[in-house]
């Protein structure tokens, strides 16, 4: 086998085990600021498979795109699982390690083993009414999340109709939040603590742990009112696909749901509006052009091929000893495949024409292989919606930084912008518009009431006072107000 290092490596294969290495730390503070940099030096050195230190503990991250899609479209070869782990298994993995919440909780998205068959088909029959663009709920959904979205821009428009705001704490974040809790049918604003948990979460702080006990004794409450009294929503539809799902069971599956369905959308939707203003390097020509042509779906698959929300899936584990880049993996070592990195592979990215209007859909953003993420379809609806919402309401934006001095945040498996200041000026609200753009939206976790004969008859409106009590409303309605 021919090496494909550089000029600083060798030919053939390593066959030194990764406990006997020492790699370099990945999450470091040059990976949160130019994870490029990161993913260059690491195949420079190493080639398409790297040794990296994750928080203490040594794993395999995966670079090249060719050896991406072989560890994910290879189910047995490279098994989920974490009971595939050997050092978990030999007690190696400290208690205290910061990923240790995440990945223990054994969701759809992590869970191997005989019982995923079964867990993946009831996801699939659980999604599908919300999926299914001729489904009368996907309908439905689609008409809340346009309501959601002109709720959060009516709010922004209260702080005047010009100025300036972070587009990623009062719409990104939230809109997706919005959407989740109404999947999930949490009653009224319930949702809000639930989903600031989930960001705790995922970005693996100090915090993660008392932060998941936390966001899984509430979803396990949500689990046990859904068992008793099922809804049109995701958890009642689950468990009608999958009756022998136990509440904690239960409660892992809307963990996951939570996570997919709100910062993976967030980042999306701040990607694409930052691609939009100045992805092509003309303002507001040729990338927004593209919006009103109705390519918005173009435009988020070119952003998840340069800056994917996910970078780093949850690992797999080699199933044998297997040759895989220029290493030989162990049986049972950890491997992180990572799209981001992938997508910048010189063998894949000099074949991708960034310039082109058309974008690829060989992007790896949702995985790839049967495991690919179920509710994929659901998240890119959800975005192209919120995104298009927001070049239409507003006839103005524009980065009130440059697009280089943007904050980001990075997570283990995440990254995405801190925040994202525009200046903006809202357009006049069509009269056509006036009932969702004016008005609150509906009521989370009212399953999008609306009456029986028409599938696009108006939502019926929340109680206000508990929009008021939510904790989301009122952080949201304090940056309107420190912006004054």
């Amino acid at each position: 086998m021919e090496s494909q290092w550089g000029e600083s490596g060798s030919v053939g294969v390593d066959g030194t085990r990764l406990a006997e290495m020492v790699p370099e730390p990945l999450l470091t503070r040059d990976y949160e600021t130019r994870p490029s940099l990161v993913y260059e030096r690491l195949r420079q050195a190493h080639g398409p498979v790297a040794p990296v230190d994750l928080l203490g503990m040594p794993a395999w991250l995966v670079l090249g795109y060719r050896e991406a899609l072989q560890v994910l479209q290879d189910d047995e070869g490279w098994p989920k699982g974490l009971e595939n782990w050997r050092a978990r298994a030999a007690g190696e993995v400290p208690a205290d390690w910061p990923l240790g919440p995440s990945l223990e909780v054994n969701h759809v998205l992590i869970q191997g083993g005989p019982g995923y068959g079964t867990l993946r088909t009831a996801w699939d029959a659980a999604l599908k009414p919300f999926q299914d663009p001729g489904h009368p709920q996907a309908k439905r959904l689609k008409a809340a999340v346009t309501a959601y979205a002109d709720e959060l821009i009516t709010l922004v428009g209260q702080g005047g109709g010009t100025g300036v705001a972070d587009l990623s704490a009062q719409f990104s974040r939230p809109l997706p939040l919005m959407v989740a809790s109404h999947l999930l049918g949490f009653p009224g604003s319930q949702g809000d603590d639930a989903l600031m948990d989930m960001w705790r979460v995922l970005d693996a702080g100090p915090d993660a742990e008392t932060a998941l006990e936390r966001l899984l004794a509430t979803l396990a409450e949500l689990a046990a009112v859904k068992l008793k009294e099922p809804g049109d929503d995701f958890p009642s539809y689950l468990l009608a696909a999958h009756p022998d799902l136990s509440l904690d069971e239960l409660a892992r599956e809307l963990f996951m749901l939570l996570g997919m369905t709100s910062d993976h959308v967030g980042i999306l939707i701040s990607n694409t509006v930052v691609e939009v203003i100045s992805g092509d390097g003309d303002g507001d020509g040729g990338v927004r052009a593209s919006l009103s042509a109705g390519m918005i779906r173009e435009t988020m698959n070119r952003v998840v091929m340069r800056k994917p929300p996910l970078v780093n899936f949850v690992p797999r584990f080699a199933a044998k000893d297997t040759e895989l880049g220029n290493y030989r993996i162990r049986a049972g070592d950890p491997v992180w495949v990572s799209s981001a990195a992938a997508h910048a592979d010189p063998l894949f990215a000099d074949h991708v024409a960034s310039s082109s209007t058309i974008s690829t859909r060989a992007h790896l953003s949702w995985g790839a292989g049967r495991r690919q993420c179920p509710a994929r379809e659901l998240a890119s609806t959800v975005a192209a919606v919120g995104v298009g919402r927001l070049f239409e309401r507003f006839s103005h934006l524009d980065l009130a930084l440059p697009a280089d001095q943007l904050p980001w945040r990075s997570s283990p498996f995440m990254r995405g912008l801190r925040s994202l200041p525009v200046r903006y000026e809202l357009a006049s609200v069509p009269e056509r518009l006036s009932a969702s753009a004016r008005t609150p939206a509906p009521e989370r976790g009212s399953a999008l009431q609306t009456a029986p004969e028409s599938e696009t008859a108006e939502p019926v409106l929340p109680d206000q006072s508990a929009r008021q009590r939510s904790s989301l409303w009122r952080y949201l309605t304090g940056l309107i107000r420190a912006g004054r």
